[in-house]
């Protein structure tokens, strides 16, 4: 086989002249090309890391602000849980103060009811007491009943210590003789000197009567009141029978 080396040679060159020619107008401004795309890139992967920093730190934020919400609401729930306990308390101690005052008030009231059916029933009690006594006084005999509470009189005024006796009757001292039913001029004169002689003075005594007695004969004086009738009797039982009554209204019955 025969080569033929001019043609060998000028194909070469051919060859060497199209690397350049590559080499010059196609490979540097491929290569630029792909250095500038390379460049490109590398700055939006740059860029992209920073903003996925970016993001990262926003989530973290997030997850910050999201703690500090729960943290609050756990806040705002203790606060309203305190709240809402505290006006129960309230509430209840309110209710608690209520029901007291309307127990006291209750009481106040029971007490209050209690004591007017108690003085209406002193009231009737009386009134029937004093309808009784006027009419067995009316059954009895008049001189009989004044003897007697006369008496009674006597035996108190004799009763009472001596000092006592001659200063509430000493001489010249205005006593007043109160009965129920008018007494003869005849007995007056006598009911004097006993009255004196008990006392061992001699008192001014003037007469005066008082239905409201029923029966009996007081003595009233500057200083001295001798109850000596029906009506006093009648005022101390009932009052007795009132305090008796309180007594075992209030857990039992006094001595």
């Amino acid at each position: 086989m025969m080569i033929d080396w001019w043609t060998l040679g000028i194909q070469t060159v051919n060859v060497v002249i199209l690397i350049w020619l590559l080499g010059h107008f196609f490979w540097r401004p491929v290569a630029a090309m792909i250095e500038q795309r390379r460049a490109e890139t590398q700055q939006i992967l740059t860029e992209a890391e920073a903003k996925r920093g970016q993001a990262a730190a926003a989530l973290a934020g997030i997850e910050q602000t999201r703690a500090g919400f729960a943290r609050e609401r756990e806040a705002i729930l203790a606060a309203a849980r305190q709240a809402a306990e505290e006006t129960r308390t309230e509430r209840l101690d309110e209710a608690a103060r209520e029901a007291a005052s309307l127990e006291a008030a209750a009481k106040v009231a029971i007490e209050k009811q209690k004591d007017a059916a108690e003085k209406a029933w002193a009231e009737r009690a009386s009134r029937l007491a004093v309808e009784i006594a006027k009419r067995l006084a009316a059954r009895l005999d008049g001189s009989a009943v004044q003897a007697a509470f006369l008496e009674w009189l006597l035996e108190e005024i004799q009763a009472l210590p001596d000092p006592v006796r001659l200063t509430v009757a000493a001489n010249g001292v205005e006593l007043e003789a109160i009965c129920a039913t008018p007494i003869e001029p005849a007995n007056q004169a006598r009911y004097r000197e006993l009255i004196g002689k008990a006392f061992g003075a001699r008192p001014e005594i003037t007469f005066k009567v008082d239905p409201t007695l029923i029966a009996g004969l007081e003595l009233h004086g500057p200083h001295l009141v001798v109850s000596n009738s029906w009506r006093a009797d009648l005022s101390k039982i009932l009052a007795e029978l009132t305090h008796d009554k309180r007594s075992w209204r209030d857990g039992g019955r006094v001595a």
